[in-house]
């Protein structure tokens, strides 16, 4: 066999080997459209001992799985930055591709990944303009290693964007799409500003709610509070409850578990001088907030409204990033499982009370992944601003023990387009040291313009291959359904 015979054979061996590939990711999706069959309609289903059952976690949470075991979409690693008040925080000299590229190295490094591997990368960011920062994405991917093959991408559903990049990535691997992609979120507030419709339509005047979606966020929390009668100490305590968390789980080391320490400098506005410093803990966080210090804040945004800055959101820098993969890929790598991602909804409302968005989501969300409101164990819902989080949280009636148990965006602070995917870091890594008594968690937020996101997460290490059947005598075959 001369040499062009040769180097025509490989060619025609690596096409062939391609369209294999397509023909299975066709195959693998087309199962995802059909209807999922249920186990007694398995052709050995009558000859086998094993019945399909709940999986039980504690007495509480029951849940019906349905998917095959080795397609689930699994969280292998979540970290984020620290997270630093804009313009005076830590971050305030560092640039915005230098903040994202840590934890997009972090999630690679830590769990011995080959970068060449991973499918896609989507960017949760919302202020900067989407070419400029999506081109920052891309050099920060290169910081961290990624090779030129690996693909980069931005999404903005604004104070969701995070989520929405997770939940993307999430989709794409449950489609066939890839196996291995990374969900992150980015924004650099000490640089990019919220900012408003520079010209509106004339038309916006006709239609009430095109108009209500320019309305200033905080004139969105002055409504929520007024319509549905959240009172300005029900805010203030809320503020209180989530410094005083936050702190707590700082003095406990909670978080370092999730922190990548950032390497960056701190430019004396004064004399210009560079300092080196490395970032590795939130900066926004006030110990000693309490109800009498509060009170003495004036509205921020109305003369006789009730929302301050003390009971609303930090302005922030941050950023994080999540590693999912489909489980099959996981267990054939022999890599700890961190989460299992369960479902993700979108809703939308009225845009003039844009801050109930979770009260309406949580529900679709948790519905979706066929439990009830009981069986969830741990939320963290975004306090965008008490006035809404509170509403959230009494309207689904939720226990407060069970949300934002590490505080939140109050005390934390909120990079819009980061907290979605901080959020999943600080989840799941309260879940797993909960272990067996913290099965399913809960990530929510309002959406600026009327929308409201969720997404379900279980605890990675909550069940094994044989967690969904039992035999005919109730006894569970499973070491980790008990």
């Amino acid at each position: 066999m001369n040499t062009f015979e040769k180097t025509l054979n490989e060619e025609e061996e690596e096409e062939a080997l391609i369209m294999e590939k397509a023909i299975e990711r066709q195959r693998v999706l087309l199962e995802h459209l059909q209807p999922i069959r249920s186990f007694s309609h398995h052709p050995h289903a009558e000859s086998s001992s094993l019945t399909p059952s709940i999986c039980l976690a504690g007495d509480t949470s029951a849940y019906q799985r349905t998917a095959a075991f080795g397609d689930d979409v699994v969280i292998i690693a979540a970290y984020r930055t620290a997270i630093c008040k804009s313009k005076r925080g830590g971050f305030k000299d560092t640039l915005a591709d230098d903040l994202l590229a840590p934890v997009l190295k972090a999630v690679i490094e830590k769990t011995n990944l080959n970068p060449n591997e991973v499918g896609d990368i989507v960017v949760g960011t919302v202020l900067a303009p989407g070419s400029i920062r999506a081109m920052e994405c891309r050099m920060a991917a290169f910081y961290a290693g990624f090779p030129d093959t690996v693909p980069i991408r931005t999404v903005n559903r604004q104070c969701s964007s995070g989520l929405q990049a997770v939940a993307d990535v999430a989709a794409s691997i449950k489609a066939g799409f890839y196996d291995i992609g990374i969900g992150a979120g980015l924004e650099l507030m000490t640089v990019d500003n919220i900012g408003r419709v520079q010209q509106s339509n004339p038309k916006v005047d006709a239609f009430a709610q095109a108009r209500d979606c320019l309305l200033p966020m905080g004139i969105t929390s002055e409504n929520v509070a007024q319509c549905f009668g959240v009172t300005r100490l029900e805010q203030d305590q809320a503020a209180v409850t989530s410094h005083q968390r936050a702190a707590a789980a700082i003095a406990s080391g909670k978080f370092k578990d999730e922190i990548i320490p950032v390497s960056t400098k701190i430019v004396d506005p004064q004399t210009r001088n560079e300092k080196p410093v490395v970032i590795s803990v939130d900066d926004g966080i006030r110990p000693t907030t309490n109800l009498t210090g509060l009170a003495k804040l004036k509205p921020a945004f109305k003369s006789d409204g009730t929302t301050t800055a003390g009971n609303a959101s930090q302005v922030s820098d941050g950023a994080a990033a999540v590693l999912l993969m489909k489980r099959s890929v996981a267990m054939q790598k022999g890599l700890p499982i961190l989460g299992v991602f369960r479902s993700f909804a979108a809703v939308g409302v009225d845009p003039a009370v844009m801050g109930i968005g979770p009260a309406v989501a949580i529900p679709a969300a948790v519905k979706s992944a066929g439990l009830e409101l009981d069986n969830i164990d741990l939320f963290e819902i975004n306090e965008a601003f008490a006035s809404q989080f509170v509403y959230c949280r009494k309207k689904l009636n939720l226990d407060p023990e069970k949300v934002n148990v590490n505080g939140g965006a109050m005390a934390l602070g909120h990079p819009l387009g980061a907290t979605g995917a901080r959020c999943v870091a600080t989840l799941l890594h309260e879940m797993k040291r909960r272990g067996k008594d913290c099965r399913f968690g809960v990530i929510s937020m309002c959406i600026g313009s009327g929308m409201g996101a969720a997404a379900v997460f279980e605890r990675g290490d909550a069940v094994d291959g044989l967690c969904n059947a039992r035999v005919n005598n109730n006894n569970f075959l499973s070491k980790d359904a008990k």
